[in-house]
């Protein structure tokens, strides 16, 4: 396919666009798969809609019907988690009507397209159904349109990730990629402020609170594209946060995942008539907030239940005669407590599941279906995410676990001991396959969809040239008064200890393509004395991309002291959530007296 070709001009001329009519799957950097020329004012006023003539016509349905004053058309190109998007609608009391065909969306009288994913990927969606033209002359029409997240980028003219890419080309302006040489690390996630323009209408009910962000590229606000901006946000620089002309809208954050706020910015756009009975509560958001994230260790008891549990060093039965798998409750039911507790995340990690057969692991899929229902917070899921052959000889990828994943509800997944094996081999040979199981889910769905989860163990050194491992001096010596140590990294629950440590480790799968760490230490594993301040510190300094500390956690000051002491993103707990020692709004009420931005 011909590339497109842009007349320049300036900002107060027309821009036109023209694109060619072949069509091929392999070309990525075409805007569209049909012949047609787009033409908009840059500096058109924000309530006037916009003017667009087809080059081809469609056949457009005038339909009288009530019912369709109920439904909500839905664009899914399949990559990513769209049911937490489709839960939040029916919770709205909306329909959903999924897009078969270009006309469906044509005809549709209000669209939202849930982008998530990586950009060229999904533009080669739209391309190859020929969806573009249709969503580019649906946009025109100045219809009812909502996009989120890749649904806002994808309708500016290009983007750099993979790229250059096509897109859309309907705003002015190209997608970059944060710079993390700025000293912000990238993927972008977790929940940020925004500056709000006036007259941005489904932004009203936000009250200076934060919406959760999940991404590696940006738009930038322009002279060129001022007009469209309805709202930005400050990470390093200031970008694009939302956009609005008339009734198109289109948000670079998540509201399906920002709890009630979110769910106020979709009732805003579903019922654009509606009238609060009370005014929004007004919060202090002002910039990233650091987050705490209640996790759920899940596995089948003896009976065959699916239980929470917690482990004592990753021991997880009691200590008694029957030795019985430790209950803490059912995984639905907590993540509902939890989400209502104000978690800002709810992760899930199946410490038994996925062995032998993954996708055969229908009670954890059911799980993730059940709390997306009802808990609008990123869900996170780790558990056997690898390649496997099932018993009948059929291969699965690491990419179809996490896909099945994904549509049940999971925001991001969770890789341990594949993650391990993949580091040590790139280590050892210094080539990118792209085979692992973390090269191939970030390429579909993004590097801030991927999660390493380390499970490390303290190793206490007299001489620090006695191994060829990073090690650091520790604030408290070891039994035998040792006053080094490195961290060597275990797979299969910490049961094996494998010839890499949690540094060189953290280093290398950031090469391969990961978004974030979840960093755990068996040392402290449920002794409820703190995180290991130390562990923390050195990986949260080497890597570039959010960290999240977790094991021992005990009380309200440890959390401050990991955020005051070290580089981390965000703070993980289990037990003391769930014997209810600590509750989490404590943990943020301590937080946010210590001065440490939280969400509220």
């Amino acid at each position: 396919m011909e590339a497109a070709t842009v007349a320049s001009a300036p900002s107060s001329q027309l821009r036109t666009i023209k694109f060619s009519k072949a069509t091929t799957s392999s070309s990525l950097a075409s805007v569209s798969s049909i012949s047609r020329s787009l033409q908009f004012l840059r500096c058109k006023p924000a309530g006037e809609p916009l003017k667009f003539k087809p080059s081809r016509s469609f056949s457009i349905r005038a339909s009288t019907s009530s019912e369709e004053d109920n439904v909500v058309t839905l664009l899914d190109y399949g990559a990513g988690n769209v049911r937490s998007v489709r839960n939040a609608i029916r919770f709205l009391g909306f329909d959903i009507k999924d897009v078969q065909t270009p006309e469906d969306l044509v005809n549709a009288r209000r669209l939202i397209f849930p982008g998530v994913g990586a950009f060229a990927a999904a533009m080669d969606v739209l391309n190859r159904k020929g969806m573009a033209e249709a969503l580019c002359y649906y946009i025109e029409q100045d219809r009812p349109f909502l996009g989120i997240c890749l649904g806002l980028q994808l309708l500016f003219e290009s983007s750099e990730e993979n790229g250059p890419v096509k897109g859309l080309g309907l705003i002015p302006g190209i997608v970059g990629r944060f710079d993390s040489s700025r000293g912000f690390r990238v993927p972008h996630i977790g929940w940020n402020s925004l500056q709000i323009t006036e007259g941005s209408d489904i932004l009203n009910d936000i009250g200076n609170r934060h919406v959760y962000f999940v991404h590696s590229y940006r738009a930038v606000p322009s002279d060129d594209n001022k007009e469209w901006i309805s709202s930005t946000c400050n990470y390093g620089e200031n970008f694009i946060a939302s956009v609005k002309r008339g009734n198109v809208h289109a948000v670079q954050f998540h509201p399906e995942k920002s709890g009630d706020v979110g769910l106020s910015v979709l009732r805003r756009f579903l019922y654009p008539k509606y009238d609060m009975t009370k005014k929004p509560v007004q919060g202090k958001a002002s910039k990233l907030a650091k987050r705490v994230i209640a996790c759920l260790d899940v596995r089948a008891n003896d009976r065959g239940d699916l239980v929470v549990t917690k482990g004592d060093q990753y021991d997880v039965r009691e200590h008694t005669e029957d030795n019985e798998v430790r209950n803490l409750g059912k995984p639905v039911d907590l993540a509902r407590q939890y989400y209502r507790d104000g978690a800002d995340e709810v992760s899930f990690l199946n410490i038994t599941g996925f062995r032998d057969f993954p996708l055969g692991d229908l009670p954890m899929l059911q799980v993730l279906r059940y709390t997306s229902e009802n808990v609008f917070v990123p869900l996170t899921v780790g558990g056997g995410i690898r390649d496997f052959t099932d018993g009948n000889g059929r291969y699965y990828s690491s990419l179809e676990v996490a896909s099945e994943y994904f549509r049940s509800g999971a925001d991001k997944v969770s890789i341990g001991s594949d993650a391990v094996y993949a580091a040590e081999e790139y280590l050892k040979t210094g080539v990118k396959t792209g085979k692992s199981s973390l090269e191939q889910i970030s390429r579909v769905y993004g590097n801030q969809a991927v999660v390493v989860s380390i499970d490390p163990r303290r190793v206490y050194l007299k001489d620090p040239d006695n191994v060829k491992f990073k090690t650091i001096p520790v604030r408290n010596p070891g039994p035998n008064g040792e006053e080094y140590a490195w961290y060597q990294c275990t797979v299969n629950g910490g049961r094996e200890g494998r010839p890499i440590g949690a540094y060189e480790l953290a280093k290398a799968v950031e090469e391969l393509g990961t978004g974030e760490i979840l960093l755990n230490c068996i040392n402290c594993d449920g002794q409820g004395k703190g995180f290991d301040i130390d562990l923390v510190k050195l990986i949260s300094d080497a890597v570039s991309i959010p960290v999240i500390a977790s094991s021992g956690a005990g009380a309200v000051e440890h959390f401050s002291e990991v955020f005051n002491q070290t580089n981390a993103s965000a703070a993980l707990a289990a037990g003391i959530f769930h014997r209810k020692e600590v509750p989490i709004q404590s943990v943020k009420e301590h937080l946010s007296k210590a001065g440490i931005e939280v969400r509220i």
